[in-house]
């Protein structure tokens, strides 16, 4: 009898104990400036929270009504970030371009779209390549007067050695769209001709909280993998909007169910923004504003969040007046480990599983710091 009794209490205690475990993440970073460039402070950051991948946005799409037509805008210039990470080119499609165009129109835009992308793979990579041409000569080559006037055809026997190496350093490509109802057939086709051009890559998609609660709704794009999106949950224009960056109540009432059948990423927030308000109007996003704490004078504390102006001010560009209200809304640490907890209750999570936080940017990641970052990513 006790034997009988002891053997199902084992295996509850080990199934619990599996739904414990942790997972050794990939750990990644969402980067989303139209240059990027690691500077000596950026490289350390990456470096000390070990991250492995980032997300870098390549240029976004978007509808040109006055020639009626679908175009790549807001390219990036430069990627220079640390050798030792894995990017995947992400490129946001707004909602527009898909309600707007046919589908000979999105046939047009999807060899536009190859074509900006590896335009930019492509300058990013002999970038790469010629850097470290230099350093391999700077190592092999004791004659100075080589390394200091090096022959284009050293140069191009080297680089065309390591070549090679970087083209395996990017393995997937995300597109970003919100589709709704109305615009998932004309997503889910662009995805399908994306997909057949580039065939040596895998395809992921972004997916909203809206499109992994309602699946059967939105749809599933026919994609590798989808990267679920975390945050932005409510709209920051509404006065009572607790914080709109998210919640871990309101991504609860979103992540319901264990159901959703692409394997996912997992995207979370870790940037902060002030939002203003003019008789519970809203006026504008007027970004972290730092002197909040520092001119008490003129902005006076009403909540923990909250602040009322008590003169006329220019913030940056935005012409502030005595009575508007600026409301900081910002993920708190201990609202992040309640949504990763809510996530992996759900979500399954692997060893592959990608884990992101947006956005790589100093202010934020000093600003949550590099230990507590670290300890998101461990909580996997």
């Amino acid at each position: 009898m006790y034997k009988k009794l002891l053997f199902p209490l084992v295996v509850l205690l080990f199934l619990s104990c599996e739904s414990k475990k942790k997972h050794d993440v990939i750990k990644s970073f969402c980067y989303w400036k139209t240059d990027s460039y690691f500077g000596q402070e950026e490289d350390s950051l990456a470096k000390q929270m070990n991250l492995k991948h980032m997300y870098v946005r390549f240029f976004d799409v978007d509808w040109n009504p006055y020639a009626e037509e679908a175009q790549p805008v807001a390219t990036i210039y430069n990627i220079r970030i640390t050798d030792s990470l894995k990017i995947t080119p992400s490129i946001f499609i707004t909602n527009d371009v898909l309600l707007n165009s046919s589908k000979p129109q999105l046939d047009i835009l999807s060899e536009r779209i190859v074509a900006r992308i590896n335009k930019i793979i492509g300058k990013y990579q002999d970038e790469k390549v010629s850097t470290i041409a230099y350093k391999v000569m700077a190592k092999g080559y004791k004659n100075k007067a080589v390394y200091d006037s090096p022959s284009q055809d050293l140069i191009d026997s080297i680089s065309k050695a390591e070549k090679p190496k970087f083209e395996r350093d990017i393995q997937e490509l995300l597109f970003d769209c919100d589709w709704t109802e109305s615009s998932k057939e004309n997503y889910f086709y662009l995805l399908e001709k994306l997909k057949s051009k580039f065939s040596n890559y895998k395809i992921a998609s972004t997916i909203r909280l809206w499109q992994y609660k309602y699946y059967e709704k939105a749809g599933i794009p026919p994609v590798d993998k989808g990267l679920l999106m975390c945050y932005n949950m409510t709209n920051p224009t509404e006065y009572k909007t607790k914080n709109s960056i998210g919640t871990s109540d309101e991504l609860a009432d979103y992540i319901t169910h264990d159901k959703y059948p692409l394997e996912l990423d997992i995207a979370l927030s870790l940037f902060s923004w002030s939002v203003l308000f003019r008789g519970g109007e809203f006026k504008g996003v007027v970004s972290d504003y730092q002197e909040f704490e520092k001119s008490p004078t003129i902005f006076k504390k009403t909540d923990d969040n909250k602040y009322t102006l008590q003169d006329d001010i220019q913030i940056g560009n935005f012409y502030a007046r005595n009575g508007d209200e600026i409301k900081i809304e910002k993920i708190s640490d201990k609202e992040i480990d309640d949504m990763i907890d809510i996530i992996k209750d759900k979500v399954k999570i692997s060893n592959t599983t990608k884990v992101t936080f947006f956005s790589f940017d100093k202010k934020y990641i000093n600003d949550y710091g590099v230990q507590n970052i670290s300890k998101y990513y461990e909580s996997f």
